[in-house]
This record gives structure tokens, sequence and C-alpha cells, in this order.
């Protein structure tokens, strides 16, 4: 039984959420995406939210849904592409469990990332998405336990992941 939350944190496009969720049903654990559960407490998509209050406030509410976790049974938890650019998130994650950062080479991010999916990216090119990765990439460096290499597709990653967990226990 893994006894500490499980941080998946990357890029958007890295596939943080696809192997976050499997990840949770493998081990029997919930599973929760920091941007979903923004959503479903401010009852607005998060690009409407981001449009209407902006990115730091977003950025509050994702340390909000963090603090949730305190005291709470272990999960999976797939976070927002920029969580890790606020350092009390850092904190709060590293006091939490551990963080795995879920590394994808950006030309395969760029060639199937959904664009009017990213809300930092509204109106955006893979220029912004270059730009953005060039920004965060440090941020996942600096603040992951682990590295997941998910450049070889979604089964190799799983499995991966999965050992990297259970190597854990």
């Amino acid at each position: 039984m893994v006894d500490m939350h499980i941080f998946l944190v990357g890029m958007a496009g890295a596939g943080k959420t696809s192997l976050g969720r499997r990840l949770a049903t493998n081990l029997n654990l919930p599973f929760i995406d920091t941007d979903q559960r923004v959503s479903e407490i401010m009852g607005m998509s998060v690009i409407e939210i981001f449009q209407s209050f902006g990115e730091a406030f977003f950025r509050n509410a994702e340390s909000g849904v963090l603090m949730e976790l305190v005291g709470k049974p272990p999960c999976v938890v797939s976070t927002g592409g920029g969580l890790p650019t606020v350092q009390e998130n850092v904190q709060l994650m590293q006091n939490l469990g551990i963080i795995i950062h879920v590394d994808r080479p950006l030309d395969q991010i760029l060639s199937d990332i959904k664009m009017e999916r990213r809300p930092t990216l509204i109106g955006g090119s893979h220029e912004n998405v270059i730009d953005q990765y060039n920004e965060r990439i440090g941020y996942y460096r600096a603040c992951a336990d682990y590295r997941l290499d998910n450049s070889h597709g979604f089964a190799v990653g799983l499995q991966t992941l999965t050992q990297m967990i259970e190597s854990l226990k």
C-alpha cells in the first residue's frame, strides 16, 4: 500500500492526467486532477476562470486544492502545468508526498497538443508552447523527487511509473 500522495508535474501534454488516472486505478487510490478540481469548485471551466479572474487567482485556487489533501488518505494527483511555478505549492507537495516529473520531449508535445484545451495558451501557437516549456522546465526538474521519461508511449510510461511507485513501497 502506498502511504503518501503521488504528485505528477510536467508540461501540458506530457501525459500526467492519462498516466495518473490509470496509475490510481491500478493502485486502488483516488485520483485528483488539480485543474478539474478547481473547475468543479468554481463551477466554471478552467478557461473561463483564467479569462474572468486571471492566472494568479487560478494558482491560488490550486494551492487550495493541495491544502485539501492535508490529512487525507494517499491519492494520485495530476497537477496543472504551472502549479510548480509557485513555491508554496512545491512546499505543500514536498510535505505531503513524492513529486514525479512526467518528462515528454517537446517535439512530441507539440505534435499532439490541443491548443484550445490549454488555458494559458489561448490564441496560442507552437511558439507559445516552446516559450512556456523553456520557462517551466527548470521548475519541474527542481521540485521533482523522480523523473519519468514518457517518450516511449503510454503503455511503457505506465509500466515504468508503476514500477517506480512499487519500488518505493
